[in-house]
């Protein structure tokens, strides 16, 4: 049991995200009550709020490693927030107003902790380590844009921002950090169950039945790419006609050659024990135009590209379980915008065969706006004093508060 701090316990809460994939923000207006094990969410509106262009195309930019100004970077830092805000106004219209605010922000920029023995006093090395990467890069670093400070201002509500800092300082990856919420509201007492998220990134929760020492067996990592590397391929075949394949249905057109499928399944990250995280400074612009030189080997058209790299992310998925996981799950429940697509849900339900392949909307929780529900959970967490982090999905080595509060002014 954690220790709660006395405070006016806010129920109505705002959460709002925007993924790798940065097709918008999307924002869930929430009633929350109880704390972990009676947790209970309704989800009162839900809605996705497109980028301005021009914003969309800056932010794309920074994350592939456009170099800019600290001028530039302000300026992308406040224009987020600013939207981020409108967002949060636009989801109570027509609603009794929220008294708190989640925003997870638009993340730029990832860097995974090394992989290498750390001494948890000093946060440096170990003497003993073997350095297999930059020496100056014994802790992980991740950065959100959209600051929760002009958000509150904005709003005149108090806002949670920063969740990942507080987990990469004492060593952890910072991510995924849903798994919690994933724990209380989505276990089973008799089944494991998968919850798979894919977005521009993939991530897992595998969650054990909920009996005995549940808690400390359920695993969580990214699995790997989700949608970040279909989206940039649409683009890029289409000329920018388009910037997402709806439904799968270009891809279902073509055929998987499942040759260069486990050609890519070396890469390295699909091999590195959990806990890991990633994003799109591995699999971005960068490995895209990999895939495509590997492509043209073969002389794969548009479509059999894109059902091929369809199937590297349901692949990398399947691969994941089974190398990873202490069993198989009895069932597996996606969300995020990769849970529309349908071609991408039939090649995972055929990989895993009878494994029964769901999406979390048909177990009561909206597989569209599940990770913006998930950052108000844990900045309702956050208010009561509640740690977010699960240790054993974000390698950190204990449980820590998530987020920084920014209190409204008004």
């Amino acid at each position: 049991m954690h220790p709660i701090e006395e405070v006016t316990v806010p129920t109505r809460v705002i959460g709002l995200i925007s993924g790798t994939s940065v097709d918008g923000i999307d924002a869930a207006l929430v009633e929350i009550s109880g704390t972990e094990f009676d947790l209970k969410v309704e989800l009162v509106a839900g809605e996705t709020y497109p980028y301005p262009a021009e914003l969309r195309e800056r932010i794309l930019a920074v994350g592939a490693g456009v170099a800019i100004s600290m001028a530039e970077l302000a300026e992308i830092d406040d224009a987020i927030a600013i939207v981020f805000a409108q967002a949060a106004q636009n989801i109570q219209i027509g609603h009794q107003p929220a008294t708190l605010i989640g925003s997870h922000g638009q993340t730029v920029y990832h860097r995974p902790p090394a992989k290498r023995e750390i001494d948890q006093k000093t946060l440096l090395p170990s003497k003993n380590a073997i350095n297999r990467v930059s020496p100056h890069s014994p802790l992980g670093y991740s950065l959100q844009l959209g600051r929760g400070e002009l958000i509150a201002h904005l709003t005149a509500i108090t806002t949670v921002s920063n969740f990942r800092v507080a987990d990469i300082a004492i060593g952890g990856h910072g991510a995924p950090l849903v798994p919690r919420v994933d724990a209380y509201l989505l276990s089973h007492p008799q089944e494991g169950r998968c919850i798979q998220n894919i977005g521009g990134i993939g991530n897992v929760a595998y969650i054990p039945p909920r009996y005995g020492d549940w808690l400390s067996k359920i695993r969580a990592w990214d699995t790997g790419p989700g949608n970040s590397l279909l989206d940039l391929a649409v683009e890029h075949l289409s000329a920018g006609a388009k910037t997402y394949d709806e439904d799968g249905n270009w891809a279902a057109t073509g055929t998987p050659y499942h040759p260069l499928v486990e050609q890519w399944l070396n890469q390295d990250y699909f091999h590195l024990p959990p806990p890991k995280s990633t994003g799109r400074e591995l699999f971005g612009v960068t490995y895209l135009h990999e895939c495509l030189k590997d492509a043209q080997v073969y002389q794969l058209n548009a479509a059999d590209i894109l059902a091929t790299l369809t199937e590297l992310t349901s692949a990398s998925i399947v691969h994941s379980y089974r190398t990873f996981l202490p069993e198989m799950p009895q069932q597996v429940l996606l969300c995020g915008g990769g849970s529309r697509n349908l071609y991408l849900k039939q090649r995972l339900q055929l990989l895993l065969t009878s494994i029964p392949v769901l999406t979390t909307d048909e177990v009561g929780l909206s597989a569209d706006f599940k990770e913006a529900i998930a950052f108000a959970i844990l900045a309702y967490w956050r208010h009561l004093g509640i740690p977010g982090n699960l240790p054993i999905a974000t390698g950190a080595p204990q449980e820590v508060l998530l987020g920084e509060i920014h209190q409204s002014q008004f």
